[in-house]
């Protein structure tokens, strides 16, 4: 029934997946706007950061563990990306490709040879679930700000700067003496460690691991860079601090999946959700370009 009780119901619900899909988010902003570079890889290694999780916690390993180890497999994912782009000179977009693609196949090794994994509360022992949604939203919180302060106080010693300097001029960086390729490998590496972080947070929230859950990742993740750079300008339009900015990339997540929450709760078919998900990003890029036209 379409009430506005039972919208307010599934608020808090949305704010906790938003924020998980806000730290998979910060991992593409790494590639997508510090290096801007377009990494496809994020589709599969979402998948595999959840599947990684949930099978060392059913086989009974500590949760946090379980979502280093994921993080860590996210890491070298993202080096294999990119080795295969600044070794092999494919460019990055299809890099991403030809990994996702793969991932696939070792998704369902992971797992088993089987589609989905279940990841019961009740039988195992987990960080985060749907069954108690405050606690959710708190540890999702702290994980987000601890990857931010990380992410701020890391982009601004010597490396972090050499990745954003490839990122806003990579000739310019290599005069300078910047292994331009390895600064790419490493930012590749952090932005799907990030990934694969949020997947296996995601696969413990939701109960289960399946070998598509990454599937429309990168879509969505752009859409939270994007709906936060828009709130971001609109809130500081002289400009803001990277550390603001990182700030808004979880608040354009939590947004996100609001707006996802309204248009589930007008009973919009599920199977369109794919379409809504696509005129939320169109829109989200036309707003910038549509303000600069009117002003």
């Amino acid at each position: 029934m379409i009430t506005l009780s039972n919208l307010i119901g599934r608020i808090p619900g949305g704010v906790a997946q938003g924020i998980i899909w806000g730290i998979m988010a910060l991992g593409i902003y790494i590639t997508f706007r510090v290096l801007k570079e377009s990494d496809l890889t994020v589709d599969g290694s979402f998948a595999t950061g959840g599947a990684v999780a949930v099978m060392l916690i059913t086989s009974g390993m500590n949760p946090i563990i379980a979502l280093l180890i994921a993080f860590a497999v996210g890491v070298i994912l993202g080096i294999c990306t990119g080795l295969i782009h600044t070794v092999l000179k494919i460019p990055a977009i299809l890099s991403g490709i030809l990994v996702q693609f793969g991932l696939y196949s070792i998704n369902l090794h992971i797992m088993g040879m089987v589609a989905n994994v279940s990841c019961s509360p009740v039988k195992n022992k987990v960080l985060i679930t749907m069954r108690n949604v405050p606690q959710a939203i708190l540890i999702g919180m702290i994980f987000a700000t601890a990857l931010i302060i990380i992410m701020y106080w890391y982009f601004g010693t010597e490396q972090g700067c050499a990745i954003r300097a490839t990122g806003n001029n990579e000739h310019m960086a290599r005069a300078q003496g910047v292994n331009v390729n390895n600064m790419k490998v490493i930012g590749f590496a952090l932005g799907n460690g990030l990934v694969a972080l949020s997947g296996g947070l995601m696969a413990q929230y939701q109960g289960f691991a399946d070998v598509s859950m990454g599937r429309g990742a990168i879509v969505i993740g752009l859409a939270a860079i994007i709906i936060g750079e828009v709130l971001s300008e609109m809130i500081f339009p002289k400009g803001c601090s990277f550390y603001t900015r990182l700030i808004f990339v979880i608040v354009g997540g939590i947004v996100y999946y609001l707006i996802m929450i309204v248009v589930l709760w007008l009973r919009v078919d599920s199977n369109d959700l794919k379409l809504a998900t696509a005129i939320i990003v169109m829109l989200s890029l036309a707003i910038p370009n549509l303000r600069k036209g009117l002003k």
